[in-house]
C-alpha cells in the first residue's frame, strides 16, 4: 500500500495513533518481557555457575538466554495469531528489544556490583536472593520504558496490533 511517500504492508496506516498507555498495560508487557529474561538468566547463571564458569562467560550466557528466551514468548504469542515467520521475528524484535536491553543492564548489573553474587554457588543463599533483587531492580526501572513505548505505539503495542 503506497500513502504519504510511505510503503506499508498489511494494510496499516503509516503513522497509527499511538497506543494509551496506562500503567498496568507496561506492567502487564514488563511481566511478559521478565518471564522470558528470567528463565534465560536463571538457567544462564545456573549453568555458568554449575561448569565453574568465570565471570564474564557466564554473564554473557545468561545474557544471551535472555534474549533468547524473551524473543521466544512474543514469538509464540505472535505466530499463534497468524502471522508468517519472517514478519512475527521482525515484531518480536521490535517489540522487545529495548525493554530486554534495559532488563538485562539493571538485573547483570547488580549481580555483578553485589559484593560476592559472582562467587555464590548454587547451593549459597546469596546466590538466589541476589538473583531475586536484581530480577526485581529490572522489572521497577523497565517498566517505565515499556510505558513510554506503548505510549508511542512502540514495544508491546506492536505485539497488541496483532492481539485483536
Amino acid at each position: 500500500m503506497q500513502h504519504d511517500g510511505h510503503t506499508h504492508h498489511e494494510g496499516r496506516p503509516p503513522h497509527e495513533a499511538p497506543a494509551r498507555a496506562s500503567w498496568s498495560m507496561a506492567v502487564r508487557a514488563t511481566l511478559h518481557c521478565l518471564t522470558g529474561c528470567a528463565i534465560g538468566e536463571v538457567l544462564g547463571m545456573v549453568i555458568g555457575t554449575a561448569l565453574g564458569w568465570g565471570d564474564v562467560p557466564t554473564l554473557v550466557l545468561a545474557i544471551t538466554l535472555a534474549f533468547f528466551f524473551g524473543y521466544a514468548l512474543t514469538l509464540r504469542g505472535v505466530l499463534k495469531a497468524g502471522v508468517g515467520l519472517r514478519a512475527a521475528i521482525r515484531v518480536a524484535l521490535a517489540a522487545d528489544t529495548l525493554s530486554i536491553a534495559v532488563m538485562e543492564l539493571i538485573d547483570n548489573g547488580v549481580i555483578a556490583f553485589w559484593p560476592g553474587a559472582m562467587d555464590a554457588g548454587l547451593g549459597d543463599a546469596l546466590f538466589w536472593w541476589v538473583l531475586a533483587i536484581a530480577l526485581a531492580a529490572a522489572f521497577v526501572v523497565t517498566t517505565p520504558v515499556n510505558k513510554w513505548m506503548i505510549g508511542r505505539g512502540k514495544g508491546h503495542a506492536v505485539v497488541h496490533r496483532y492481539h485483536h
